[in-house]
C-alpha cells in the first residue's frame, strides 16, 4: 500500500510485473506540481525534475539557463556547485539535459546520504537559481576584446554555450535535422533550435533569461519523476520541506500548441559549409523527407508508428531501407532515417546522404515508389512479426550500462508527463502490444496504415542540403563584420564596462568558495569492496563456458569469444570491417536479406567487435579476442545459438554489392562522428606512439581509421578490387575459424541447466587450443599531429606515457587526473577558456596520461594550460579535501553499477585479460590510500620536463597555427 505525504494526492498505482516495479503518481495540492515515483528494491536511487520549457527564438535561452541554473543558488551561494558536488559525492550520475520542449536535472547514487546531499543542492539550483549576470556571461555569451583590455583589439564573442553550440552545429546531421525542423514545424516551438544557433545566441538579454526563468521554473510547471527503494513520502518530505511550500499556483499553463497542418508538401534547398577537398564537392549532398505524424502521448498511434518504422527500416531485408541501401542515388541512408516520438508530434524522416545535389526528384520517385508497392501490396507476415518481437524484446530488457536503469525507465515516462499523457501507459506496453497483435491480423493493416501517414499525408517536407565550399567563410565574414559594427557604436564608457565585465569575471572565476557550505561525503561511506558478479567456469563439448545467472527478465546473452591469432599487418587493419560484416552478410545458403530477416524474426541484436588490451603488467604487451554478441528472448535461446553459429561458421564474402554498400555506410558514420567525438580521437591520435593497444585503437577506430576507411571506399570502386578486398575478408574469417574458442552465458539462474544444453547442442567440434596468439610489435613514438576537419571548434590532447593498471603507480595517476580537473583544468579551459569541456585523466590500459579539451575556441592557450595544470600541481599545496574528492570520483566510477547482465558480461570482460578480483580490489584500495606526496611524486615522474605527445582536431582554418607549433598536418 503506497504511503505518501499529506501535501500529495495520489491519482494512482499500479503495480509493472513485466519491469517488476510499482509506478505510482501523485500531484501537489498546492502547486499542482506532479510527482511520478517508481517503487523499486533498486538501491540505485535516482531523481529528476524536468520543467516544460517551450522556447520561441533559437537564442538558446532554455539551454543557457540550464547551464546558469546550477552556478549557484540562495542556499548554496557558491560560484559552482554542481561541478563541486561532482567531486563530493558517490553519484552513479549527474547531469542536466536540455530538449526541444523541456529542460531536466537528473541524477543518481546507490548511497542513501549522497542522494540526500544532491537532493537538497539540485531542488536550491533549480528554483531557487541565482542567476548571477556573471554566470550569464560566462555560460551564456559576451563580448570581450581579442586582447582582453585592450579596446584597440577587435570585439569578440565568448561563452561556453556559444562554443558548445559552434561545436554542436558543426555536425551534418545536426543542421540537417534542424533546417528540416524548422519546415516540419513553421509555427510552433520545434521550428526553432532549442540549444541555440550561434548567430541568434548573442541576441539574448540577461532580462531575458530572467524572465524565462520565473516564467518556466515554477513547481505548476515541474514534473518530479524518482525510482528506486525510497519511499514515494520521503520524496516528498523533501520536495514540500525545501521548495513546494514557498510557491502557490501558477496560472499560465505551458505546453506545445500542435503544428498547423500542411495542405501541400514544400520542398526546400539549404546549405551546410563543407570545404573541397581532392574529391570536390560532387555527391555531397543530403536529401531528407520528412512527415509529421500524430500526438507522441496517443499510446495506441505511437506504437501503430513504432511498428510501422520497425517493418520499413529495421534492417536490411526491410522493405524501405533495402531500397536505400541498394539505390545508386546515394551513399547511404540518412542518419535521420526512422521515427523522431520524443516531441508533442512525431515524426518520421527517411533519405539519403552522399547524393548530387541534382537528384531530389529522383530520390523522392524511389521513396515513393516503394511506399506504394506497399500501400498497395503490403509485406511479408514475417516482417511484421519480426517488428512485434523487436518491440517485446525492448520493453523487456533491463538497462543501466551507459545510463543508469531507473533513470532509462524515467526517461521513457518523460515525454508522456511533459505532454500532461497517460505516463503509466506509456510504461506499460503489454496491454498496447496486445492491442496492436490484433490490429495486424488484418491484412490490410500495413497498407493503410503506410498510406494514411505517409503516401497521402499532405504534412511533409523534403529538404535538399548542399555542401557549399564558402558558407563557412562567409559566416565568419558576417560575424568579424558584425562584431565590427557593434564596435563602431561603442563609447568610450562601453569599452570600459566591457572590461570591467572581463576583469569581474576573471576574479570571480579566481574566488576561492566556501565550499563547507555544500554537503558531502566521506571516505568513511565508501563501501569497504566492489560489488562482484561471479561466474561458473564449465565445459560445453570442448569449448570452455563462463556462465553467469542475473535477473535478466526473460532475456538470454550469449557471446562466442575467439582468441586473436597472429595477424600480418593488412589483416589487423582489416578488422573493424571484417567484425562489420560478419553480422550483415549471408551465411550458408542464406543471401544477406535472408540473414536479416532471420536475425529480426531470433534475436533483438547481433554483433561482432574486437577487444584488444594490455595484460595489466606491461603496456607493450598485448593479448586480443574476436566478440561476438547475442541477446534473445528465452523462448529464442535455442534459435539464437543456432543463429551465432551459422553467422560465424558459415558467414561468406561473395556479396560484392553489399560489401561495398556496407564500406560506404561504414564510411559515412565514421566522418559523422568526428565533431561529436573529436575529443576522445584527439586523444587516440596522441597516445598512439604509446603502446601496441593504443596504435590499433588509433589505426581501426581513430582518426587513422577514419582516414583508411575514405582510402577504402573510394578504392572499392571496381569489380576486381571489391572481389580483392572480399578475398582478404575470407582469408582473415578463415583464419579466425581455426582460433580457440571458449562461450560466455548469462540469463536468469533457473533456466541456465536449459541455456547449457541449447549451447552444447550447437558447440562441437575441435578447440583449437593450440593456435599462435595475437603478437603486437612494441611502440615508442612520440606523435605531433594536427588533424584538419568541418568543424568550428577545436579539440586539443596532450599524452605522457606512463604505467598500467597493476603497477602501484597507477592508483595515483588516476587520482591525479581528477585532481587537476578540479583543481586547475575546469577553471582554466572552460570557465576562463569557454571551451564546453576539459580535463585529464590516466588510461591504465595503454599506460598513458592524457589532457584533453573539447569543442574549444582556444587550440596553442590550451596546449600551455596543459603544461601549465603540471607545474601548479607541483607548487601548489593541496589540501587533504581535495585529494579526497579527486578519490571519491574514481571510486564512484568503479563502483558505478551496471544491469545486471552488463556486470556480468564486465566481469567476464575483466577476467579475460587477467584482471581478477583480487587485482581489481587492489587497484581501488591503493586509490584509496593515495596522498599528496604520491600525487606530486607521479607527477615528477611521468609529467614534469617529460615529451609529451600532441594530437588537435582543428577547422580547416586553423592550417598555420598548426604549423607554427610544428605539428604534422592532417586533413580528414
Amino acid at each position: 500500500m503506497s504511503t505518501h505525504h499529506s501535501a500529495f494526492d495520489l491519482i494512482r498505482s499500479e503495480r509493472n510485473d513485466a519491469l517488476n516495479l510499482t509506478i505510482e503518481e501523485y500531484v501537489h495540492s498546492a502547486t499542482g506540481a506532479q510527482h511520478i515515483h517508481l517503487a523499486s528494491d533498486n538501491d540505485e536511487n535516482v531523481f529528476l525534475v524536468a520543467l516544460r520549457t517551450v522556447p520561441e527564438d533559437s537564442t538558446g535561452v532554455a539551454h543557457i539557463l540550464e547551464h546558469t541554473a546550477l552556478c549557484g543558488s540562495k542556499r548554496f551561494p557558491v560560484r559552482d556547485p554542481f561541478f563541486m558536488m561532482t567531486r563530493r559525492s558517490l553519484n552513479t550520475f549527474m547531469n542536466a539535459f536540455t530538449s526541444s520542449d523541456w529542460t531536466a536535472y537528473p541524477f543518481a547514487s546507490q548511497n542513501k546520504k549522497d542522494f540526500n546531499n544532491l537532493l537538497d543542492v539540485y531542488l536550491d539550483a533549480v528554483f531557487f537559481a541565482t542567476l548571477d549576470p556573471l554566470d550569464f556571461a560566462q555560460e551564456g555569451h559576451r563580448l570581450d576584446f581579442q586582447e582582453p583590455g585592450n579596446p584597440e583589439s577587435p570585439l569578440v564573442f565568448k561563452g561556453v554555450v556559444f562554443n558548445e553550440m559552434k561545436g554542436a552545429m558543426s555536425s551534418v546531421p545536426s543542421q540537417l535535422w534542424q533546417k528540416l525542423s524548422s519546415h516540419l514545424f513553421p509555427s510552433s516551438t520545434y521550428h526553432h533550435n532549442s540549444g541555440g544557433d550561434p548567430e541568434h545566441i548573442p541576441d539574448l538579454s540577461y532580462e531575458d533569461l530572467q524572465a524565462f526563468y520565473r516564467e518556466h521554473y515554477h513547481p505548476t510547471n515541474a514534473t518530479f519523476m524518482t525510482f528506486g527503494n525510497i519511499a514515494a513520502s520521503e520524496h516528498q518530505r523533501s520536495f514540500e520541506e525545501k521548495v513546494l511550500r514557498h510557491f502557490s499556483k501558477l496560472d499560465k499553463k505551458i505546453q506545445v500548441q500542435p503544428e498547423k497542418r500542411l495542405h501541400s508538401p514544400v520542398r526546400i534547398e539549404d546549405a551546410y559549409p563543407l570545404e573541397a577537398d581532392g574529391e570536390g564537392l560532387k555527391n555531397k549532398t543530403h536529401i531528407v523527407i520528412g512527415w509529421l505524424l500524430g500526438k507522441a502521448t496517443d499510446l495506441d498511434a505511437a506504437l501503430e508508428a513504432h511498428l510501422l518504422s520497425m517493418v520499413l527500416l529495421d534492417n536490411s531485408a526491410s522493405p524501405l531501407l533495402r531500397a536505400l541501401e541498394q539505390s545508386d542515388l546515394g551513399q547511404a541512408p540518412s542518419p535521420l532515417c526512422g521515427l523522431e516520438d520524443s516531441q508533442y508530434e512525431m515524426s518520421f524522416v527517411c533519405g539519403l546522404e552522399g547524393c548530387d545535389e541534382s537528384a531530389t526528384a529522383d530520390v523522392e520517385h524511389l521513396i515513393f515508389k516503394t511506399l506504394e508497392e506497399i500501400a498497395q501490396h503490403g509485406v511479408p507476415r514475417e516482417h511484421i512479426e519480426s517488428a512485434l518481437h523487436q518491440l517485446e524484446l525492448s520493453q523487456r530488457e533491463i538497462g543501466g550500462d551507459g545510463f543508469p536503469y531507473g533513470l532509462q525507465l524515467i526517461m521513457v515516462a518523460l515525454t508522456a508527463a511533459t505532454h500532461r499523457g497517460d505516463t503509466i501507459a506509456q510504461m506499460d506496453l503489454e496491454g498496447a502490444l496486445k492491442n496492436l497483435r490484433k490490429k495486424v491480423e488484418s491484412a490490410d493493416f500495413v497498407k493503410t496504415r503506410v498510406r494514411h501517414l505517409l503516401v497521402d499525408n499532405t504534412h511533409r517536407a523534403t529538404l535538399t542540403l548542399r555542401p557549399d565550399a564558402h558558407m563557412a567563410e562567409r559566416a565568419h565574414k558576417a560575424e568579424v563584420a558584425r562584431l565590427a559594427d557593434l564596435k563602431a557604436t561603442l563609447t568610450d564608457t562601453d569599452c570600459q564596462k566591457i572590461i570591467e565585465q572581463a576583469e569581474a569575471l576573471d576574479a570571480r572565476q579566481q574566488q576561492k568558495d566556501d565550499e563547507s557550505i555544500l554537503p558531502k561525503v566521506e571516505l568513511s561511506d565508501v563501501p569497504t569492496s566492489m560489488a562482484y558478479s561471479s561466474g561458473s567456469q564449465e565445459l560445453v563439448g570442448n569449448y570452455p563456458l563462463r556462465c553467469y545467472g542475473a535477473g535478466t527478465n526473460g532475456l538470454v546473452y550469449h557471446q562466442l569469444v575467439i582468441r586473436l591469432p597472429n595477424l600480418t599487418s593488412e589483416q589487423l587493419q582489416t578488422l573493424s570491417m571484417y567484425c562489420l560484416c560478419l553480422t550483415e552478410v549471408g551465411h550458408g545458403e542464406l543471401d544477406y536479406l535472408a540473414a536479416q530477416q532471420r536475425q529480426a524474426k531470433t534475436v533483438g541484436s547481433l554483433s561482432a567487435r574486437m577487444s584488444i588490451r594490455s595484460n595489466g603488467e606491461d603496456a607493450q604487451f598485448t593479448d586480443g579476442y574476436l566478440i561476438i554478441s547475442a541477446k534473445a528472448l528465452a523462448r529464442n535461446s535455442q534459435a539464437s545459438v543456432e543463429l551465432m553459429r551459422d553467422t560465424f561458421e558459415t558467414a561468406r564474402f561473395d556479396e560484392l554489392s553489399r560489401i561495398k554498400e556496407l564500406i560506404s555506410q561504414y564510411r559515412a558514420r565514421r566522418e559523422q562522428s568526428v565533431t561529436g567525438n573529436g575529443h576522445a580521437l584527439a586523444m587516440s591520435a596522441a597516445s598512439a606512439g604509446i603502446s601496441p593497444t593504443a596504435r590499433v585503437s588509433h589505426m581501426l577506430g581513430g582518426l587513422a581509421g577514419i582516414e583508411r576507411t575514405i582510402v577504402l571506399d573510394n578504392a572499392n570502386q571496381s569489380q576486381d578490387q571489391l572481389a580483392a578486398f572480399a578475398n582478404n575478408l575470407r582469408e582473415l574469417h578463415e583464419l579466425l575459424c581455426r582460433a580457440p574458442r571458449q562461450l560466455l552465458l548469462v540469463g536468469e539462474q533457473d533456466y541456465l541447466t536449459e541455456y547449457k544444453e541449447h549451447l552444447a547442442q550447437y558447440w562441437q567440434g575441435e578447440s583449437y587450443s593450440g593456435a599462435a596468439k595475437l603478437l603486437l610489435e612494441p611502440v615508442n613514438e612520440r606523435i605531433q599531429e594536427g588533424w584538419l576537419t568541418n568543424t568550428q571548434v577545436n579539440f586539443c590532447a596532450k599524452v605522457f606515457p606512463t604505467v598500467v593498471s597493476d603497477h602501484p603507480d597507477a592508483a595515483p595517476l588516476t587520482v591525479l587526473g581528477g585532481v587537476l580537473r578540479n583543481g586547475f583544468l575546469h577553471r582554466t579551459i572552460r570557465e576562463q577558456g569557454g571551451a564546453y569541456g576539459g580535463g585529464a585523466s590516466q588510461d591504465n590500459n595503454i599506460g598513458a596520461f592524457r589532457f584533453y579539451s573539447y569543442r574549444d575556441p582556444r587550440l596553442a592557450e590550451t596546449l600551455d594550460d596543459f603544461d601549465a595544470a603540471i607545474e601548479w600541481l607541483l607548487a601548489t599545496e593541496l589540501e587533504l579535501s581535495e585529494i579526497e574528492e579527486a578519490i571519491l570520483g574514481v571510486v564512484s566510477s568503479i563502483d558505478k553499477p551496471a544491469s545486471p547482465a552488463g556486470e556480468a558480461k564486465q566481469t567476464f570482460q575483466a577476467e579475460l585479460f587477467g584482471r581478477s578480483r583480487e587485482k581489481r580490489e587492489q587497484f581501488r584500495r591503493r586509490v584509496l590510500e593515495v596522498t599528496d606526496k604520491d600525487l606530486k611524486r607521479v607527477t615528477q615522474h611521468y609529467l614534469q620536463n617529460a615529451k609529451p605527445s600532441i594530437a588537435v582536431v582543428a577547422p580547416k582554418t586553423a592550417r598555420e597555427t598548426l604549423e607554427q607549433l610544428g605539428l604534422e598536418v592532417k586533413t580528414l
